[in-house]
């Protein structure tokens, strides 16, 4: 299992656009349209599937929210930060 980071160590990782909501990162993703979103998502499912570290993915209209947690540590580890760089690097690209 993996610790539980510190809030210095998370401040410090946390990637540009992310944000800190108690033990889980948050970001949320602005779209031109519903399937643009919801093809966004399908694409970090397929991402957190290969990595075996499933986000809670919410699809609103022209938005996808991503919270991501470590619940088997009980909060945010590197996993969530290095989901979270590879979602960045995947939305970028």
């Amino acid at each position: 299992m993996t610790d539980v980071l510190s809030d210095d160590e998370i401040a410090e990782r946390l990637p540009e656009a992310w944000e800190r909501d108690d033990d889980e990162i948050v970001r949320v993703y602005e779209f031109d349209d519903y399937l643009h979103g919801v093809n966004f998502a399908q694409m970090v499912g397929e991402i957190a599937e290969a990595q075996f570290h499933h986000p809670e993915i919410r699809i609103r209209y022209k938005e996808v929210e991503i919270r991501l947690t470590t619940h088997d540590a009980g909060g945010i580890t590197d996993n969530d930060l290095e989901m979270a760089d590879v979602i960045e690097s995947e939305h970028a690209a």
